[in-house]
């Protein structure tokens, strides 16, 4: 492994990017605002499963595709904004769990489908494996036992973990806050807006956003 030296400094790096707050925190929490707690944390798991394609991918060096050719680069970053702005869309179109119609996205499967959604959305930002290709080998040492790829492999899991950690974080408390809200059938109608606006802003962002 790298040295002592070395690992504090990525463990602090880490833990910096991972409070900072982005586009995941904020994905996480229009999850929350729009579906409630559970779906939130449910959301976060996804996003947490997801980026381990991008972790596996860095480790092979698969990312380096997206410097390489630009043109695949800029296909997934369409593909995952164009996600992003059809479920803040259904969000905001989805009646709320209080209105007398059947809900067409707030549900007893919210939990579910806001997990296997997650997933996709972080498979398909390509910002993320540009992320993990330029921030993990500034910590791998080529003359330590372990191989370079397992080096990527345990180094990116650590990020990963202390990312979801931070998203899990944003989630409890914007659900302490919709919670609040949500006494009322006007706000919480105002809220699953909110959440459905905000997916809507972050897919519009990925794709006006440089490379």
């Amino acid at each position: 492994m790298p040295s002592t030296e070395l690992l504090v400094a990525f463990v602090v790096t880490a833990a910096i990017f991972a409070f900072m707050p982005g586009p995941a925190m904020l994905y996480a929490a229009a999850q929350t605002m729009a579906r409630g707690r559970w779906p939130g944390l449910m959301a976060t798991l996804g996003i947490h499963i997801g980026g381990y394609a991008h972790v596996i991918a860095a480790a092979a060096g698969l990312s380096m595709l997206f410097h390489a050719v630009p043109l695949l680069y800029m296909a997934v970053k369409f593909v995952g904004a164009a996600y992003l702005v059809w479920l803040g869309v259904q969000l905001f179109r989805a009646k709320a769990q209080g209105d007398n119609a059947a809900p067409a996205v707030i549900g007893p499967k919210s939990a579910r489908r806001a997990f296997f959604e997650s997933i996709t959305v972080e498979v398909l930002n390509p910002k993320t494996a540009i992320f993990f290709m330029a921030f993990l080998p500034q910590f791998v040492d080529a003359s330590a036992a372990l191989p370079v790829w397992l080096q990527f492999v345990l180094l990116g899991t650590v990020v990963n973990l202390m990312f979801s950690f931070a998203d899990v974080v944003c989630v409890v408390l914007a659900g302490f806050v919709v919670g609040r809200l949500r006494r009322s059938s006007r706000a919480q109608r105002l809220v699953q807006r909110a959440g459905g606006a905000v997916l809507v802003g972050l897919g519009v962002h990925l794709a006006l956003q440089r490379s």
